[in-house]
C-alpha cells in the first residue's frame, strides 16, 4: 500500500503542474486569439493544451521514463522488459491513461484491485511504474 501511496502523489504533484502549464499557455492563447470560450478559439485551446500536456509526457517518458513528479517520489515508467519506451508506446500509454481517466478515474482506481497496484493503462499496455532506489 505504501507504494501505491507514492503514485496517487505523483498523480497530484503532477496534475498541479498540468495546471500551472494550463493557465500559463491558456494566458498566451487568449492575449494571441482572443474570447476562447465558444466555437474554434476553444475548440483550438482544447487541443493546443492537450498537445502540449502529451508532449511534455511523451517527452520525459521516452528520454528518462521519469516527469518531474516521477523524479520527485523516485518513480520511473518501464516497459514489460525494463527498458525506456519507444514513442510510440509513449504516445498510446498518454492517449489510452486519457481515455481511462474519463470514466471517473477508472485508470486509477484500478491500482486499488491489481496485484502490482499498477494503472490500468499499464496493465493494459504491458509498462509498469517501478521504484527506483533511494541514491
Amino acid at each position: 500500500m505504501k507504494h501505491l501511496i507514492k503514485r496517487y502523489l505523483a498523480v497530484v504533484y503532477e496534475a498541479l503542474l498540468m495546471v500551472a502549464l494550463a493557465l500559463a499557455l491558456t494566458a498566451a492563447y487568449v492575449m494571441l486569439i482572443g474570447d476562447a470560450s465558444h466555437g474554434w478559439k476553444r475548440l483550438g485551446l482544447q487541443a493546443l493544451l492537450w498537445l502540449a500536456m502529451g508532449a511534455y509526457f511523451v517527452r520525459c517518458w521516452v528520454l528518462s521514463g521519469q516527469t518531474l513528479a516521477s523524479q520527485t517520489w523516485k518513480l520511473k515508467v518501464v516497459d514489460q522488459h525494463g527498458q525506456l519506451l519507444n514513442r510510440q508506446q509513449a504516445v498510446l500509454r498518454y492517449v489510452l491513461a486519457g481515455v481511462l481517466l474519463l470514466p471517473a478515474g477508472l485508470t486509477l482506481w484500478w491500482a486499488l484491485l491489481d496485484s502490482e497496484q499498477q494503472f490500468l493503462h499499464d496493465r493494459l499496455l504491458g509498462s509498469r511504474i517501478i521504484i527506483l532506489p533511494h541514491q
